[in-house]
């Protein structure tokens, strides 16, 4: 159906004059009233009915209006909706899978509120991707890292077991307790070596690669370990206690290149981020 009968048509119900519709269309009256035979002819139905002073809307033109409207509507929003398409400013963050729910959420609704038109995507950790929510250890010689927080290791187990009543554990009381080891983890060596340096050791029970796996593994009661804040946030059924010695935290942010021109989006992301860093402190 050609769109100019419905835009003669909604004229017409609304001047519900033929004359005066061409006026407003900017065509001859000739033209206005073949339009409106043609869509009649193509909907098989009468709309009006002429007279001397003007027309009558029939039941199948207060029908057709409300649909003529929205139809015509959709179409003159159409170049906007691409418009706004090409004026996306898209960014793909990869984040470390062991972090603050919390935390990483208060990340992404300042970059939603700040840049509007922003169109996120989140992949894992070893994705391409323009930045990266990490580990400041994770940072490459290429990359900039722009501290956005920290997360405290503490003591984690069971409520029945000895240690879960003491304020503060003394690395010594760690000693031949059940252990559950995250290899990669700079606390957990730090713990292990500190221990040594004494004499003394953990019993080590398990391993894993993950943080989220550490704490299964302490909530099925397998040992004890040292998890970080962020990961214990739904584990409400352990308890934590902190360690009577130095503290052992780990820092996240976000990378970025610093060798290359960085992406209007990202670009954006780090100016929001970098203020939102300060304003933590």
């Amino acid at each position: 159906m050609d769109l100019r009968l419905l835009r003669f048509f909604v004229a017409v119900y609304e001047e519900k004059n033929i004359t005066l519709a061409a006026e407003r269309c900017f065509v001859s009256q000739p033209s206005i009233s073949n339009a409106i035979k043609q869509l009649e002819a193509e909907l098989n139905t009468p709309l009006f009915v002429r007279h001397k002073k003007g027309v009558d809307l029939t039941d199948e033109a207060h029908y057709l209006y409300p649909l003529a409207i929205r139809l015509l509507g959709d179409i003159n929003r159409l170049p906007q909706l691409f418009q706004q398409r090409t004026e996306c400013l898209p960014l793909k963050l990869a984040n470390f899978p062991d972090l603050s729910q919390s935390q990483l959420a208060g990340v992404l609704a300042q970059l939603k509120q700040q840049i509007p038109n922003l169109l996120l995507e989140l992949v894992d950790h070893d994705a391409p991707a323009d930045a990266r929510l990490t580990l400041d250890m994770f940072k490459a010689e290429d990359e900039i890292f722009l501290p956005l927080w920290d997360e405290d290791y503490v003591l984690c187990m069971p409520p029945d077991h000895p240690l879960a009543s003491m304020e503060k554990v003394p690395p010594e009381q760690l000693h031949q307790h059940d252990f559950i080891e995250c290899p990669p983890c700079e606390a957990h060596q730090q713990t292990i070596g500190l221990l040594a340096c004494d004499g003394l050791a953990v019993n080590l029970v398990a391993k894993a690669e993950h943080k989220t796996q550490v704490m299964h593994l302490v909530q099925a009661g397998l040992g004890i370990s040292f998890l970080p804040t962020g990961v214990l946030e739904t584990a409400n059924q352990l308890v934590t206690v902190p360690l009577d010695g130095p503290r052992m935290f780990r820092r996240l942010g976000l990378c970025y290149p610093s060798n290359k021109t960085l992406n209007p989006a990202l670009t954006a992301a780090v100016k929001v981020l970098s203020q939102y860093a300060v304003e933590k402190r």
